[in-house]
């Protein structure tokens, strides 16, 4: 048994067997396209159409729409198993099913799960999640992309940013302020196909990590919806927001501990070939140091977020439970990722070896969806409503 194996609490044999899928398919498809992914900045649509073929696309979403109806803890291990090879292949499947396919079939009417989740779910369509906005932020609650009733139609006006698969998606969940004097409660929710016209696409953003996960903004000029496209009830969007990224927190923290894992599989190998003062680097106290601060964060990570999964398989409240998980699994890619290069030394400094590229792709998972910042604010406000209730 590898340490790579990780999770050692008894599992179904299915969620092991999903697991090993993924690992033989990250290992064997996806590790050899990492590098050339990340330095083109090219989208890995041969490995999404196969991530189709195995069901991955559709993890979230019911049998009866096409989809695999898996169980977060193997949600989970399939994104770390897909990080530990590429982190930009992993978070568009994330992405794909944390943010688009779960909301509609969760809030979605019978039609719009009939409409969307059956192409989603194969992985011959893409989709995304329209929250984010220019000079918003956090903020969630003050949107400015506005959505007014005209008769049985909604026209949207505004601008979205931080499109995750925004540029290749062909479905998204949109959220839009269709009454500001509520605040929150003023915000609605809306799928809908992103060829609809006066909806155009940003350019492609150049981005520090992640380079083969495809993220533009959206601008949205007078587009009309019909009623067919309200995911919810008038007023719910906020509502639907919070559950969806409480929920998309598990699959982030899934792949930073992807990225952890790599970082640390790919000190091992060269901690165990790089000698000096006559022997190899991991015999050094410090850098042995290192490796066991990794190894326990990796660990310690992966049990906050498959406990968080359990909790969310059984129906019991994980908000905080989630957001503790993506805090700190985030937060441990970004320390191994450093220590990884660290122990490359220059090499580590060069793209010729993978370890400033897990360093680079690490740090977005403390940021996108959902601050370290905001989790902590998240985590304090749960246990404080636990302590008083």
């Amino acid at each position: 048994m590898s340490w790579e194996d990780g999770f050692h609490f008894e599992l179904p044999d299915e969620t092991r067997a999903i697991a090993d899928v993924a690992r033989t398919f990250a290992q064997g498809k996806v590790l050899p396209e990492a590098a050339r992914l990340d330095r083109e900045h090219a989208f890995p649509q041969a490995l999404v159409d196969e991530m189709g073929t195995l069901g991955f696309m559709g993890m979230s979403c019911p049998e009866l729409y096409g989809g695999t109806e898996s169980s977060t803890v193997a949600y989970c291990m399939v994104i770390e198993e897909l990080a530990a090879a590429c982190a930009s292949t992993s978070i568009i499947m994330s992405a794909h099913n944390s943010l688009c396919v779960a909301p509609i079939a969760s809030f979605g009417t019978e039609a719009q799960k009939t409409t969307y989740l059956p192409g989603l779910a194969s992985g011959a369509q893409l989709g995304c999640f329209a929250l984010s906005e220019p000079g918003v932020g956090s903020d969630a609650a003050s949107l400015s992309c506005s959505v007014r009733r005209e008769g049985d139609s909604y026209i949207v006006q505004g601008a979205k940013n931080w499109i995750t698969n925004g540029p290749k998606a062909d479905v998204v969940v949109l959220f839009a302020m269709q009454d500001a004097s509520k605040g929150s409660k003023g915000v609605s929710a809306f799928v809908h196909p992103l060829d609809l016209p006066g909806v155009s696409r940003g350019k492609a953003e150049d981005k520090l990590g992640i380079r083969g996960s495809p993220t533009c903004g959206l601008t949205y000029d007078g587009v009309r919806l019909g009623k067919e496209h309200l995911l919810g009830n008038e007023g719910d969007g906020f509502r639907i927001a919070m559950q969806t990224l409480n929920g998309g927190r598990l699959g982030v923290a899934a792949q930073a501990i992807g990225i952890a894992r790599a970082a640390l599989r790919d000190a091992l190998a060269y901690a165990q070939q790089r000698c000096t003062f006559g022997k190899p680097i991991s015999q050094h106290q410090m850098i042995q140091h290192y490796l066991a601060e990794m190894i326990t964060r990796i660990d310690a990570a992966r049990y906050l977020t498959l406990s968080a999964a359990h909790r969310k398989d059984r129906g019991e409240t994980y908000i905080r439970e989630a957001a503790m998980a993506k805090l700190f699994a985030s937060e441990a890619a970004s320390y191994c990722a450093d220590r990884g290069l660290q122990i490359h030394g220059g090499y580590g400094y060069v793209t010729d070896y993978p370890a400033e590229r897990h360093l680079r792709d690490a740090r977005i998972t403390e940021i996108y969806e959902g601050t370290s910042e905001i989790q902590r604010l998240v985590i304090a406000g749960q246990l404080l409503k636990e302590w008083q209730g």
